[in-house]
């Protein structure tokens, strides 16, 4: 044990001295608060942009029905196609709304001539006013009060409430928690894979440089390969755990020094009439910050960070020491290929069912994919947010910590054998004739 721990030790202090791994630690939190604030800031600046727009209504219909709105401003024209079309595309910069006149029928075509893309939000309000101008005037050729219609729509509020176990009925926003199981599955299959990678390039690095030979006269190969996993494991969490603060630093010192809302939701946590406070002199109303309190309520953040933890652990562990008996078995990078492929198949297909996972997070299947260990990772995260039995969580885990057992042991007679082994095609017989082998 105490060799374990030594090699632990090592690969610990060699990746996180690595510049390598102190870039990627800063960065990331940089990019990941980037992602979060360049939407918001992004999207200030592209709506402050004006545009405007001439009307040739040539019907007379859609006189005065656009109306001006935020980034966005009407006026209309009555010369003939080709002299505004100049006027305002190139003499002006303005788009141009040719509405034709037609005999019979009401007008349902119009055209938008543009130097520029006119963008999504002026396509659909224009195509929303001439919808409703025409469905209205074909209601009035019917002898039907427009108003009447409109008098009669209703807005349907549904509310999700979750009963749970002991009988504690609780609100839940299916939206957010879609989204937080995507998120977090991704999360999962993300890490896996990069620091699973990190495990065979690094033994793949040792075996090639004959490093590997002068170890082993000290340790065994077993001691040498659980180290390796257990030592990156503690990178990545590491890392992660990092990434976590840090994140919440930068959008921190973006609040501070650029006034921005970044933080209202998480202010909420730290008492509701500061909340709600602060936020009036923002422009949000109370009623928007108790629909975030209550939103940010309904998630059981610490389950999820302290599930997300085990189960990021677990699977790397399952899969890190598949990838660590494919890095000693082969010598070259070509070679990785034809086993790296099967071993990922699991966890790839795994998110390829999330669509499936999110919108039956009930369903067999998803309870079965949650429980067999090389998708329960992924799959059992997305399930998380929309509530899961303690009894599954715990076969679920359970079942994780089997299949970690067996997959190192099964890994362990491979790595045994392959890391020592140079220059020799590995194929899948031969891996199969050095699992039958006996210790």
């Amino acid at each position: 044990m105490n060799k374990i721990s030594l090699i632990i030790k090592r690969e610990y202090l060699t990746r996180v001295r690595k510049k390598s791994f102190i870039i990627m630690t800063i960065l990331g939190p940089i990019l990941i608060a980037a992602m979060i604030i360049l939407p918001a800031m992004l999207s200030e600046w592209s709506e402050s942009e004006e545009k405007s727009v001439a009307v040739l209504d040539e019907t007379g219909i859609f006189f005065e029905k656009f109306k001006d709105q935020e980034s966005i401003k009407f006026y209309h024209v009555f010369e003939g196609i080709n002299d505004e079309k100049e006027n305002a595309l190139y003499n002006k910069g303005d788009l141009l709304l040719y509405i034709p006149k037609t005999e019979l029928n009401l007008p349902v075509n119009a055209q938008l001539f543009s130097v520029k893309q006119p963008g999504l939000n002026v396509t659909a309000y224009i195509k929303s006013v001439m919808k409703t101008t025409i469905e209205n005037e074909k209601l009035k050729a019917q002898g039907i009060d427009p108003e009447v219609i409109k008098s009669a729509k209703a807005n349907i509020n549904l509310n999700t409430i979750r009963v749970e176990e002991d009988g504690a009925e609780k609100k839940s926003y299916t939206e957010v928690e879609v989204a937080l199981a995507i998120f977090a599955g991704i999360m999962i299959y993300f890490f896996i894979f990069m620091f699973g990678a990190q495990v065979l390039k690094g033994v793949m690095e040792e075996k090639s440089n004959r490093i590997v030979e002068v170890i082993i006269s000290s340790v065994k190969p077993f001691q040498l390969m659980m180290g390796k996993i257990i030592g990156i494991a503690m990178v990545g969490l590491t890392q992660f755990l990092l990434w976590i603060v840090l994140t919440g630093f930068f959008l921190v010192i973006f609040q501070l020094g650029f006034g921005g809302d970044i933080s209202a939701g998480m202010q909420s946590m730290n008492g509701q009439n500061q909340v709600i406070t602060e936020n009036a002199a923002s422009g949000i109303s109370s009623d928007k910050m108790a629909m975030i309190t209550e939103i940010i309520g309904s998630i059981n953040l610490s389950a999820m960070i302290l599930s997300f933890i085990f189960y990021f652990l677990g699977g790397y562990l399952l899969y890190s020491s598949l990838f660590a008996a494919i890095g000693g078995a082969v010598d070259h990078d070509s070679d990785t290929q034809q086993f790296m492929l099967p071993v990922s198949i699991p966890l790839i297909f795994s998110v390829m069912m999330s669509g499936v996972v999110v919108n039956q997070p009930d369903s067999t299947l998803s309870i079965w994919l949650s429980m067999i260990p090389f998708t329960s990772p992924v799959i059992m995260m997305m399930r998380i947010p929309f509530g899961v039995p303690y009894w599954e969580l715990f076969a679920s885990g359970g079942l994780l910590i089997v299949g970690f057992i067996f997959t190192t042991w099964l890994a362990g007679k491979i790595y045994r054998t392959g890391i020592l082994m140079y220059g020799q095609k590995v194929t899948y017989a031969i891996l199969w004739k050095w699992l039958r082998q006996k210790s």
